[in-house]
């Protein structure tokens, strides 16, 4: 099996929104992973940035350049404009203030790409109808009380917190629950993960 068949589908959404060469934040970039990714695939320059240890020594071990930050702080480190991309995926939902950290992206980014699960996938809704538990999924797998996510949020959520901030939404791509690429209506009710490439309205 080829390097590429193995990469992630949410992955594989942002790679293809890079251009070759392009400088990019990785915003929460865990272990590197996905910077790994846009490297090898897209010949990225730039860097990630974490809170936790742990991740950025196997970022480290990996030779990709990264820094310890806390998101919730902001990106005052960083000029307006910085980079091509500032990317924060699958990360959104565990930082105190979402609305800080996607203002800071857009404005230290000429575009902005974020990902995050859609807690309005009609199957949590049915489990939390249903077994009156909060659910878990497969993209979800924590119980309440140790899940690293604070903020929960529908497709439609995010595209209100855009809307009224001042931020362009220039695309939007929908995963199901099999990985696959979804079309169509209804994607507050059918989508597993979203991925939004965004901007600044001028």
């Amino acid at each position: 099996m080829g390097y590429r068949n193995k990469i992630k589908p949410d992955y594989s959404i942002i790679e293809g929104l890079i251009p070759q060469g392009s400088h990019v934040l990785d915003l929460g970039c865990g272990d590197g992973s996905l910077l790994s990714v846009l490297k090898e695939k897209k010949h990225v320059r730039g860097f990630g940035v974490d809170i936790y240890p742990e991740g950025l020594n196997q970022a480290m071990a990996k030779g990709l350049p990264v820094l310890e930050l806390d998101l919730n702080q902001g990106l005052h480190s960083f000029k307006d404009g910085s980079f091509d991309f500032v990317v924060l995926n699958m990360t959104l939902q565990a930082v105190q203030n979402p609305l800080l950290v996607v203002k800071e992206m857009t404005r230290v980014g000429k575009k902005a790409i974020v990902g995050f699960p859609n807690f309005g996938h009609w199957r949590l809704l049915f489990q939390l109808l249903i077994s009156e538990r909060m659910p878990k999924t497969k993209t979800l797998p924590y119980e309440w009380y140790n899940t690293p996510n604070i903020r929960l949020m529908t497709v439609r959520d995010f595209r209100v917190l855009c809307r009224d901030n001042g931020i362009k939404i220039l695309k939007e791509t929908f995963l199901g629950g099999n990985g696959k690429q979804l079309s169509g209506s209804f994607m507050s009710w059918r989508a597993v993960e979203g991925v939004f490439l965004l901007e600044k309205n001028d």
